[in-house]
């Protein structure tokens, strides 16, 4: 099992969920993060200066069985993409191990198979 960690533009965060979803993705985490990149510049908008020392960002999580790590990163990557700084990263983990709360079951069974 892998854990999958995107950080993306916000703006397309709903295109990429989309497309997850459409790939038979059909359970991730995601929430609001902020962080530093290495580009620092001000910029101009609607007549109002502002820093790009902080950048708004969205992270997914996904846990996913060794075979779907490779088509996962896929769509991400073809998705999230805009040639410009700042689209993000991907960070591909181990996994040990999970537990269902519910059935107290453990390992990869019990994520669920692709469509």
């Amino acid at each position: 099992m892998k854990r999958i960690e995107a950080i993306i533009r916000k703006t397309k965060f709903e295109d990429v969920k989309e497309a997850l979803l459409s790939s038979d993705i059909d359970w991730f985490e995601y929430h609001n993060v902020h962080g530093i990149g290495q580009s620092r510049q001000e910029r101009i908008y609607r007549g109002v200066q502002y820093s790009t020392d902080v950048i708004e960002r969205v992270a997914l999580t996904i846990v996913c069985r060794d075979q779907f790590v490779e088509p996962t990163v896929k769509v991400i990557l073809e998705v999230a993409h805009t040639g410009e700084v700042g689209d993000g990263r991907i960070f591909v983990s181990d996994m040990i191990d999970v537990w269902s709360i519910r059935t107290g079951e453990n390992g990869d069974t019990v994520l669920r198979d692709k469509k």
